[in-house]
């Protein structure tokens, strides 16, 4: 298990020994968006970042500067959304990837907080463009790079452990801010637990969640967050393990 995890913490010496002994560089990618009454702006940088960082302990791997502002489109219309568009994210994510690769680094885990459809197409469109643009690379396997959400994993927890009808702010998100932060939860009262359209799209999300949220954050707590932090480490691990390879 490293000490150092975070690239930008490195000397230059180091940051060279890393390449040539091919570590995979996490990218953690977030949001400023509302999480409710009870939850901070930064609920979605906060939670990639932390499981990251324990990720990359297992692993002997690196985590870079994270990106802190996301594709927030549907949440605009509260108090606090500070949303980038889809091309201004794709186009920093491509070029922070391209540095990287620049600079000797072959195996990338691009890993958002935040999992707005645009967002993670964003991110995806990057990967495959930097993967064409190195396609030599890509067909001999010296360039790998994986795009997820950490709740691709922890809605898989939901209708087992926790509410099928469990969103943005809900149990889930706000039982893992309580595990990570917990100074930063404030007073939970509001529930939402009506189902979204499958296929509609919207523009305001105050049609489906009036007070910003999905869910139950009265049912959350620490120890559940706990619980699916560490189940979300361990899916990342398995993650970092196969782009070793």
């Amino acid at each position: 298990m490293q000490d150092k995890v975070w690239f930008a913490e490195l000397t230059m010496k180091e940051v060279k020994e890393a390449a040539e002994t091919n570590k995979v560089i996490i990218v953690p990618v977030g949001s400023v968006e509302e999480h409710g009454s009870h939850l901070p702006l930064c609920t979605d940088s906060i939670q990639p970042e932390y499981v990251a960082v324990e990720a990359a302990k297992k692993t002997d791997s690196l985590i870079a500067p994270p990106l802190y502002y996301g594709v927030c489109t549907a949440t605009r219309v509260f108090p606090g959304t500070v949303s980038i568009s889809f091309q201004s994210l794709y186009r920093i994510t491509l070029e922070i990837l391209e540095e990287f690769i620049r600079n000797g680094f072959k195996r990338f885990l691009v890993l958002s907080g935040h999992a707005d459809e645009e967002q993670m197409s964003a991110l995806r469109f990057a990967a495959h463009r930097v993967m064409w643009r190195h396609m030599e690379k890509v067909k001999k396997r010296e360039l790998r790079i994986m795009v997820c959400s950490d709740y691709d994993f922890a809605y898989e927890l939901r209708g087992k452990y926790f509410s099928e009808n469990d969103g943005h702010g809900g149990t889930i998100e706000t039982s893992r801010v309580m595990a990570i932060k917990p100074d930063l939860v404030r007073e939970r009262g509001h529930i939402n637990l009506q189902k979204l359209p499958k296929f509609e799209v919207t523009a305001d999300a105050r049609e489906f969640l009036p007070d910003g949220i999905r869910g139950d954050p009265a049912e959350a707590s620490a120890e559940k967050g706990k619980f699916i932090n560490d189940y979300i480490i361990g899916e990342l691990v398995k993650l970092i393990e196969e782009l070793k390879k």
